[in-house]
């Protein structure tokens, strides 16, 4: 079940003005918070943005790559704790990850919206941007921000002739690895 959900998900930026519903929701913070982390110690947190007022001041914290967030019924800002860990940006990652797989079995569309390590403007970062939004402590950081609603366009799967196993090594690095099927 799993690779037939890999297979089929993509990245969407197109969403219908339509709710999603808490059952879909609840289900979504649930996966978010099943992801695994570095020695179990859940470095990431959480912000479920509904509100369309905040949603539109969420999908302007970068120049490029985020005003679709504005017509997402969702939004699910990933953050971490780097004072928990040191790996807090590949726990918040691996979370990202969960969040769009969950997205993808409930029959609704994401798109991860990259925060750290952008700018907002000249002045500041997408991050602090985001920070003074959504009222975030200072030693929280923004990984980024999971757009999820239902589905405006269809974009099928990658066909998997169409995969690049030429980046995949066999046993050593340059040893290209030749598909076993």
């Amino acid at each position: 079940m799993f690779l037939a959900l890999a297979q089929k998900r993509r990245s969407i930026r197109k969403y219908l003005d339509k709710q999603v519903a808490a059952e879909k929701m609840d289900r979504l913070v649930e996966a978010a918070l099943r992801a695994p982390t570095s020695m179990g110690k859940n470095s990431w947190e959480f912000v479920v943005v509904t509100d369309s007022n905040l949603l539109a001041k969420l999908s302007s914290a970068k120049p490029h790559g985020a005003t679709f967030l504005k017509n997402a019924a969702l939004g699910i800002v990933v953050c971490g704790n780097p004072q928990t860990t040191d790996v807090w940006i590949e726990d918040a990652s691996i979370a990202s990850a969960f969040i769009h797989l969950a997205a993808a079995s409930l029959d609704l569309g994401s798109c991860w919206i990259q925060i750290r390590e952008r700018k907002h403007d000249d002045r500041q970062t997408a991050e602090a941007y985001i920070s003074k939004i959504l009222n975030l402590p200072a030693h929280i950081k923004v990984e980024s921000i999971i757009a999820i609603g239902y589905p405006d366009e269809t974009k099928p799967g990658h066909p998997k002739e169409t995969l690049p196993y030429h980046k995949v090594s066999f046993n050593t690095y340059g040893t290209l690895y030749s598909r076993r099927a």
